[in-house]
């Protein structure tokens, strides 16, 4: 039997609408960048999840506001990722890197296509059309 892992992961847009990405310090996806996020902890809400993900990867404090949809990723060790994404607002704090995010930045479309993004998460925006600006 195949252990699902529940996640949750945030889509956040600045005032730019630039969208709110971390550098993963960590497996899987070390090195790619990604919507902040991660594991849910036992008997942890998906959007309590996520809001706390944000906190810890990125300093800033958001508010969840609706689900965008839902993807699944195969983990290193065969797990699946059920990751539940969130589109959020960010309240306050100060973007910084933390916790097993190396970097935190914020990236308009034209900027994501330099980036090594995790596999599916541009698609994924995409069909959810919540691709950040152009620019």
């Amino acid at each position: 039997m195949t252990l699902r892992q529940p996640c949750a992961g945030a889509i956040v847009f600045d005032d730019q609408r630039r969208l709110l990405l971390i550098k993963r310090g960590r497996p899987p996806s070390q090195g790619s960048w990604s919507v902040p996020g991660g594991r849910c902890r036992p008997g942890e809400a998906e959007r309590d999840a996520c809001a706390r993900e944000v906190v810890e990867e990125t300093g800033l404090v958001v508010r969840v506001l609706h689900l965008a949809g839902r993807v699944e990723r195969t983990g290193p060790a065969g797990e699946v990722f059920d990751i539940a994404d969130f589109v959020c607002e960010v309240l306050g704090g100060s973007l910084r890197a933390g916790d097993d995010a190396d970097e935190a930045r914020w990236a308009t479309r034209d900027e994501l296509a330099s980036l090594e993004l995790v596999p599916g998460l541009l698609d994924a925006l995409s069909g959810w059309g919540l691709l950040p600006r152009v620019g």
